[in-house]
Formats: structure tokens, C-alpha cells, sequence
């Protein structure tokens, strides 16, 4: 051929897909996250690692692309466009779990990103308050094919400690995100902070008060205690920016690993932060990066 062939512009539900994929990476190489994968080292994980998660993130680009074709298909919320997110999830998650080799590195991360892929579709030019809530009246409907493990890590943590784990962050419209995560990414940014302390302090403000079930599950109310303890005072202490902050972070990392505590849940959802972000460039442009 003579000419050459014009690259084909992403579709929206392609776009929508990047975002999703490199809200996981930008969550899995932020450094230095307590107790958490980042570009040190496993932190409290045994079987997880950096190029793990990568691999993992990439893997869920089709499932995301999928979800957010199915609502452009199906053009509204209801049970149908409900039914085919949670079937393609199941199929987003074993393709994760081939790649990994049976190691969970992103299943509560589908099910947010997909919902918010999917309500993102749907509400295009919409703001990320409107889209979560979106997201919420999806996740508030049922999957009559979602299998029922009552032996799962998070539904015996549920269980044991009464408190609401993933799917009812999702079904209450993401407080964590909404509520913490995002304010504070957008109030870190514009106190100068540099982008990388903006995301840190996004995590901190979700950890101080997420009931994360995947601390519980590893260390008990004990551990989550200390993970929102810990994050408040880095926070008080002037943020990852500053000097006593810092302080405060790395004692915290310390006693995540000692505990053998890891915030997944809390990384979900700074996930779902950072996408949420990205759908308004404009309006939530980092100042800087550092």
C-alpha cells in the first residue's frame, strides 16, 4: 500500500477502559504505600508483586472494554444491563486469575471499575458524584447468577465484625472515594503537594476511615486500629509532602508489616478515585509531579 493507513481513533468504551487499566497501574507503582505493593517491594503479600499487579491490571482491558460496551447497549440502568456487568466481571476475573496464576490481585478493583465504567458510559459528560451514584443504582440490583461463597475471606469478616464490606461501598454510591479519596487528592493538589503526595493523601484520607475487610481479615480490629490511626496521623502531621508526615508514614509501614496488615480495599478504592478524576481532566488537573 502507498498510503498509510490513519490510526482509528479509540472508541468511548476503549477510552473508558484506559482509564480503568491505568488507574491499577498508577495505584499498584504509587510509592511508598503501607503495608501495600508499590515499587519497594511486596509489602505485606507473600505471593504478590509489582509485575504481577501490572500484568493483572492489563488483563481486565477487555472485561472493562466489555462492561462499558454492555451499557452503551443496553442504553439505561436495569436488571438486564445489571445481569451482563456481573457476568462479564466472572469472566474478567478468571482471565485475572489465569494470568496470575490463581493469586487475587484486582477482584474487588473489577467490581468498582467495572460498575464505574459501565455508569461512565451512561452519563458520559457527567460529574464523578453523579456517576458513582450511577454506579450505586447499578450495584443496588441483583445478580440472580452471582455464586454465594459464605466462606469467602470478606463474607466471614462481614459476618464476624458486622460491618459492610466492598459491594456495599459500591451499593452506598463509594463514600470513601466521594466522601474522602477525591477532596482530598484535589485539596493536596492544590496545596502544592506534588501529584505522587497528592495520591498518598487520597489513600491516607480513605484509610482513616474505611472499615477495610481486607485488614480485618489479616489483622483483626486490632490492625484496623492501627491502619486508621495511623493514617489520620500522617494527615494531622502535614500530609506525605512534609517532613513529619513522612515521619508518621513510615511508622505506620512498619507496623502494617508487623501486623501483616494489608489495605487492599483501601487500594480499590483509591483506584476508583483516580478514575473518577480522569473522566474531569479539566477541572482536576494535577499542578505537578514529584
Amino acid at each position: 500500500m502507498s498510503a498509510l493507513i490513519a490510526r482509528q481513533a479509540p472508541s468511548a468504551a476503549e477510552r473508558l477502559a484506559d482509564l480503568a487499566v491505568q488507574a491499577l497501574v498508577d495505584e499498584a507503582d504509587l510509592s511508598p504505600k503501607p503495608g501495600l505493593v508499590d515499587r519497594r517491594g511486596s509489602g505485606a503479600h507473600s505471593d504478590l508483586h509489582l509485575g504481577l499487579m501490572h500484568a493483572s491490571a492489563q488483563s481486565l482491558w477487555p472485561a472493562f472494554k466489555a462492561m462499558a460496551q454492555a451499557a452503551q447497549l443496553f442504553g439505561e440502568v436495569g436488571q438486564p444491563l445489571r445481569e451482563a456487568l456481573g457476568q462479564l466481571g466472572r469472566e474478567g476475573e478468571t482471565e485475572m486469575l489465569r494470568v496470575t496464576a490463581g493469586v487475587n490481585t484486582h477482584r474487588g478493583a473489577i467490581w468498582a471499575l467495572g460498575l464505574l465504567s459501565a455508569a461512565a458510559m451512561l452519563r458520559p459528560d457527567a460529574a464523578p458524584g453523579q456517576v458513582a451514584m450511577t454506579a450505586a443504582t447499578l450495584a443496588r440490583l441483583s445478580d440472580p447468577a452471582a455464586p454465594h461463597n459464605p466462606d469467602s475471606h470478606g463474607a466471614r469478616v462481614c459476618r464476624t465484625y458486622g460491618v459492610l464490606g466492598a459491594r456495599e461501598q459500591a451499593q452506598h454510591g463509594f463514600p470513601a472515594v466521594l466522601g474522602h479519596g477525591l477532596p482530598q487528592l484535589l485539596a493536596s493538589r492544590r496545596a502544592g503537594a506534588g501529584e505522587q503526595n497528592a495520591r498518598l493523601d487520597a489513600l491516607l484520607a480513605i484509610m482513616s476511615d474505611l472499615t477495610d475487610t481486607c485488614v480485618l481479615h489479616r489483622a483483626g480490629l486490632q490492625g484496623l486500629g492501627r491502619m486508621q490511626q495511623g493514617a489520620r496521623a500522617v494527615l494531622d502531621a502535614g500530609g506525605a509532602a512534609s517532613l513529619d508526615g513522612r515521619r508518621q508514614l513510615r511508622e505506620l509501614d512498619r507496623d502494617m508489616l508487623a501486623l501483616n496488615a494489608s489495605p487492599g480495599g483501601a487500594a480499590d478504592l483509591l483506584a476508583a478515585t483516580l478514575f473518577l478524576d480522569r473522566l474531569t481532566p479539566a477541572a482536576s488537573a494535577p499542578t505537578g509531579s514529584n
